[in-house]
């Protein structure tokens, strides 16, 4: 996928009732330093999500394991709040345990070559020299627009020997030319195929993933592709194998999508199935869905490593893009802190067995959040008829209940409300859906189209277990361990700080409720 195309940022907007432009603390041309703890009170930069130092970010590229550290590159635009020069190059950050990530600045330039600048593709080490470039060499493999537009896609090859801090071009010339197709030949995702002794390519090709074989990276060969019609334009492909909780080896074919025009989210499609090298069969020709909410897109998927530097072949990591293409450009960051990108927690997936035989990918933050906790609130148990306001504030922290009925309509959490319970975000249960609800707070969608999301959920239970993450921009709602998730922007006002618990139509036990604080 491709970086920002507007020359000028958009205005903020609102929908929350009563809610203005006033939310955005003006950054005054000439200010003085301020001290830590007011810039702190007045900055909307998440407490525990990766955020962009500066400028613009959006597609996560799929981070990459080396010497002991997971290195994580993303489309960066230097030039964004200029409003001049667009285009992406890819930056780099380093983390050993995927919660704190530190800088190490440009990696894959932008504009260097006659190509222009690079969009979204995938890195590999290249243990066994198949390139040529040396034992070890990080290969990056991306999608460029010689020409510039958006019209003619091709893909290119950069390396780096140093470690993957740097990478130069190999050449001008495509690895993988245009076919003459015109747009949507883009995001390569490059595996080693260990059955078969060769890289594979998952390629976005507008509703089809293609795929494609290669014994050195340089030259690559099609084999067939995989067709989904309905849900838009397939983009970040993802291929991978991974180890189900019975046991058995299953592949997942994966793909941002916009599923909204059938009444399905906007975030990543996957199927499990099987793969033959060249063709990809599903076990069922409707997706499932990684996230039901509106901002988690151009997600990837990626190796987990064990202390030992060795893969767990049953779990893998997971990240994307906390934003949405219908109003990527609408932040109050851009004014109060000087940015515009936001990540989503990693999560570590698994592959379950359903009840009905079929399987799905479960989703739970990435454990290494823990070490982070820096407070502790225990609540206990709370039996809620009605509307319960807690004795919390806070505006970035993580809380986790299981809610108990014997009787009920709905259920669920009122978060960032503000002082007179008339703003707030509730999440929950309501008959026989999970839900999150960002209409009543500011947000970035003036549509009113995407505002309440929904998932599956079986009311019979009379139960339901939520852990809901909460920072400055965005809530993650992960519920029944994870089968499923909800990812939505939202940009309360700072002084929104309150919290409360609801139900309807009955009385309801929030168990073992407990708010954990972090710093990172």
């Amino acid at each position: 996928m491709r970086g920002p195309g507007l020359t000028r940022r958009a205005l903020f907007t609102t929908t929350a009732a009563g809610a203005g432009t006033a939310l955005l603390p003006a950054a005054p041309a000439e200010a003085r330093p301020r001290p830590k703890a007011v810039r702190d009170c007045l900055s909307y930069r998440a407490g525990y999500h990766f955020t962009v130092p500066d400028q613009w970010k959006n597609d996560p590229q799929r981070p990459v394991w080396i010497d002991g550290e997971y290195h994580y590159y993303y489309l960066y635009n230097a030039d964004y709040l200029a409003g001049g020069e667009v285009g992406t190059a890819w930056r780099l950050a380093t983390s050993a345990d995927l919660v704190r990530f530190t800088d190490r600045g440009i990696a894959v330039p932008k504009d260097t070559t006659v190509n222009g600048d690079v969009w979204s593709g995938s890195a590999v080490v290249d243990t066994g020299n198949t390139a040529g470039f040396g034992a070890g060499a990080v290969v990056v493999v991306v999608t460029m627009s010689p020409g510039g537009g958006t019209d003619h896609q091709e893909q290119f090859l950069y390396y780096s020997t140093d470690g993957g801090l740097t990478f130069t071009n190999h050449g001008t010339d495509p690895v993988l030319p245009s076919p003459g197709t015109g747009a949507d030949f883009r995001d390569p995702k490059v595996s080693w195929d260990a059955d078969r002794n060769r890289w594979t390519m998952a390629l976005a090709e507008r509703n089809t993933i293609g795929f494609y074989h290669s014994p050195d990276l340089t030259s690559w060969t099609r084999d067939g592709g995989f067709v989904k019609n309905g849900i838009g334009v397939l983009e970040c492909p993802d291929l991978f194998r991974i180890t189900a909780d019975d046991g058995t080896a299953t592949w997942v074919l994966g793909a941002s999508a916009d599923g909204t025009g059938s009444g399905q989210p906007n975030t990543y499609a996957y199927w499990t199935g099987s793969f033959d090298g060249g063709s990809f069969t599903p076990d069922s020709a409707d997706p499932q869905w990684l996230d039901h909410g509106w901002d988690w897109y151009a997600a990837v998927t990626f190796d987990k490593r064990r202390a030992d530097g060795s893969v767990d072949p049953a779990a893998r990591y997971a990240l994307g893009w906390l934003n949405d293409w219908a109003y990527a450009h609408t932040t109050p960051t851009i004014d109060a802190d000087g940015f515009n990108g936001t990540d989503s927690v990693v999560r570590e997936i698994t592959l379950k067995k359903s009840h009905s035989g079929g399987y799905y990918l479960a989703s739970q933050p990435v454990a290494a959040l823990d070490t982070y906790v820096s407070r502790t609130v225990n609540l206990g148990d709370l039996t809620v008829d009605g509307t319960r306001p807690l004795d919390y504030t806070g505006v970035s922290y993580e809380l986790t209940t299981e809610i108990a009925w014997s009787q009920l309509t709905g259920a669920g959490v009122q978060l960032r409300r503000s002082p007179d319970g008339g703003r707030h975000i509730d999440a929950g249960i309501w008959n026989d859906y999970a839900f999150l609800n960002r209409r009543g707070t500011v947000n970035p969608d003036t549509s009113g189209v995407r505002q309440e999301s929904h998932s599956p959920f079986d009311p019979s239970a009379g139960r339901v277990k939520l852990r809901i993450l909460v920072d400055r921009t965005s809530v993650e709602m992960f519920v029944d361990d994870g089968r499923y998730v909800h990812t939505s922007e939202v940009f309360p006002y700072l002084v929104d700080n309150r919290l409360a618990l609801f139900t309807a139509g009955g009385t309801a036990v929030f168990r073992d409720t407990v708010i954990r604080e972090f710093t990172v």
